[in-house]
């Protein structure tokens, strides 16, 4: 892994000092259903070890570094185990009501909606006005940037008119309720393209894009066929689509097991990420502007451009500089677009500046295939996977980047007009191609060595696997079994403290899809949750996350807010979890006894409804709790 840190390029320990393996006692839990059931829903019991970090270890964590390790010490497996150690608490819809307007009046707690311009789709770090028109120049697509507000919001998003519970997958890829994304600018200029079109009180998307009208499973099929080592599903499994429009490719990529982080600006292109995720398919707000993309160098597997309208020949190639950084060494770069295929001046002034540049960069042009069908064309290029060719250059240009110029150093970082030299040595992530899927998802990574110890005193791979396998328990034997949760409505899951990503690892078998967030504070762990074949991004829960508010069904929280409570408040880190939960949207929290308590507190001021606690000896530390329709008057 990269020494460095993703905030400002500041540099950081390694991972082999830092990750701590998730702390587990032994203990009998108990499900206690509130609110809405007043049964106890127990399971067998489950012997766990307890865990204790190693002394000797904690003197090899640098001072200046937030351990992952130290909340877990309350951690329990997630396991729901007899009765008779449960405190009980059991409330009808009327006694549940008086707990919140006291739990409000006692507490403080005061919400009122969110008097913005962009109403129910407002994303504070995005609509932020004020500083968006003080802004020098948006020449580079500053204003489409994050700015976000110097105190975090503590108001509600409101529900837009008429709001329905979204449709299920994978109905929901053709058809979503026009109320709940309520824009019709996109189906009449892409209406011709089979973006999308209005049918009375549904949207729906036929599949196509600006590059294939014809629908996306051809236009799959035709790539794999332009270049046969590009096997969907098996050597390639993780990808990044820029500029994804409502994001069918990925959409679509899902029956060819290939997951898709698809991205683009909130922009003229009218609500095309919002239109993505209410289908259930993953993207992120972002652009290609002035700073790097809040991912890991070298973990893409393939890079895709389809009329994404990036002019990646401009100012020395920085923005595809930006995609190189990303790139897996050896990985592919697909790229559809008008000067790959037409003759026009401008297209062929374009090929031609491409074409020197790509070349300046090592990248081998392997393959230009003409699609009769659409009557559009794709250039693959491919990265390359040793220093070779940069060691040759006649000139160096584009430069290499200097050896203090982490790539893993994202966060509020400019672009940098430089390649990064090719990890070549095997205790470096992206040296060696990754297994093929799903091998990749429960194999440690190649540079996690024995003779490297973990936090908890194991050695690396030992810590990976045993988290892998504490996940796989409490997510077969209690958040199936246990906690009521219909899984065939929850489509669009986020991990806001994934570490390994053994969570999302855990769910491999169901129809889910798990945003990792790893923290840009801690443990430098996204490039192993890249290499097992999932996907994620760096971010910090004191800021607003770069989403449209009601996007995903389910928000997992391991051990998060206990670390948070360090740096901000956690009244407006819940209302950015209101915020990006769905109505009937569902939070599963581990944390110590304390930050239980307050959590709870704060949600039943939101009146959601707790449907699991799990205590012991009057200490909570397992909240289970669900969002309602309620907004404030």
């Amino acid at each position: 892994m990269g020494s460095g840190s993703r905030v400002d390029g500041k540099k950081v320990p390694n991972y082999y000092s830092k990750v701590a393996f998730m702390a587990i006692i032994g203990v009998s839990l108990v499900g206690v259903w509130m609110m809405t059931s007043s049964s106890v829903i127990p399971l067998p019991g489950l012997e766990v070890p307890s865990h204790e970090t190693n002394p000797d270890l904690k003197q090899k964590v640098p001072d200046n570094f937030s351990r992952q390790s130290d909340s877990n010490s309350d951690k329990l497996d997630g396991q729901i185990l007899p009765e008779n150690n449960a405190s009980k608490l059991n409330l009808d819809e009327a006694e549940s009501k008086i707990v919140r307007e006291e739990r409000v009046d006692k507490d403080g707690y005061k919400w009122e909606l969110c008097h913005v311009t962009a109403g129910p789709d407002y994303i504070p770090c995005l609509d932020n006005l004020q500083a968006i028109r003080k802004l020098p120049s948006t020449e580079h697509y500053e204003h489409r940037e994050r700015h976000c507000p110097h105190e975090a919001p503590t108001c509600l998003v409101p529900l837009p008119e008429g709001y329905r519970q979204p449709i299920k997958w994978p109905r929901s890829r053709g058809q979503i309720w026009f109320s709940n994304v309520p824009y019709t600018k996109l189906a009449v200029v892409k209406g011709h393209q089979n973006w999308v079109k209005v049918d009375g009180d549904h949207l729906t998307f036929p599949g196509g894009g600006t590059q294939f009208p014809r629908g996306a499973l051809h236009y799959i099929d035709f790539i794999q066929k332009s270049l046969p080592k590009i096997v969907w599903g098996k050597r390639i499994r993780v990808i990044l689509d820029v500029g994804c429009g409502v994001a069918s490719f990925g959409g679509y990529l899902f029956d060819r097991d290939v997951l898709t982080m698809s991205f683009a600006p909130k922009d003229e292109h009218e609500a095309q990420v919002q239109f993505a995720l209410e289908r259930g398919i993953p993207a992120i707000l972002a652009v290609m502007g002035t700073k790097r993309l809040p991912f890991p160098s070298n973990v893409f597997d393939i890079v895709h451009c389809s009329r994404c309208r990036v002019p990646w020949h401009l100012e020395g190639g920085k923005l595809l500089l930006e995609l190189n950084r990303v790139l897996r060494p050896g990985g592919y770069f697909v790229w559809s677009a008008t000067p790959v295929y037409r003759n026009s001046p401008e297209d062929v002034g374009i090929w031609k500046a491409m074409s020197k540049l790509t070349k300046s960069m090592c990248w081998d042009l392997l393959v230009v295939k003409k699609d009769k069908l659409n009557g559009v064309g794709v250039a693959i290029y491919r990265k390359p996977s040793s220093n070779k060719c940069y060691e040759e250059r006649p000139h160096n240009v584009p430069p290499l980047c200097k050896e203090a110029d982490d790539p893993d150093a994202v966060w509020n970082v400019n672009l940098q007009p430089c390649m990064h030299r090719v990890p070549v040595h095997t205790s470096q992530h992206g040296s060696k191609w990754p297994d093929q899927w799903p091998l990749r998802l429960e194999k440690p990574p190649y540079w996690l060595k024995s003779s490297q110890i973990g936090v908890s005193g194991k050695a690396a791979p030992e810590d990976f696997a045993a988290d892998y396998e504490h996940w796989k328990r409490t997510v077969s034997q209690s958040y199936m079994k246990g906690l009521g949760i219909d899984w065939s409505s929850v489509r669009n899951v986020m991990d806001m403290r994934a570490v390994y990503g053994g969570f999302a690892a855990a769910l491999k078998d169901l129809k889910v899809w798990v945003m990792n967030i790893v923290l840009i504070d801690s443990i430098d762990t996204l490039p192993i949750i890249y290499e097992r074949g999932l996907f994620g991004i760096y971010h910090d829960w004191c800021e607003s996350f770069s989403t449209y508010p009601r996007s995903y069904d389910l928000v997992h929280a391991d051990h998060l807010f206990s670390l948070l409570k360090k740096r901000c408040s956690l009244v407006p880190v819940i209302a950015e979890v209101d915020r990006i939960l769905r109505p009937e949207g569902k939070l599963i929290v581990w944390d110590n006894s304390e930050t239980i308590s307050e959590i709870e507190n704060i949600a039943k001021s939101l009146q959601w409804k707790t449907r699991l606690t799990y205590s012991k000896d009057n200490e909570r530390f397992f909240l289970y709790i669900q969002k309602t329709l309620w907004r404030p008057k």
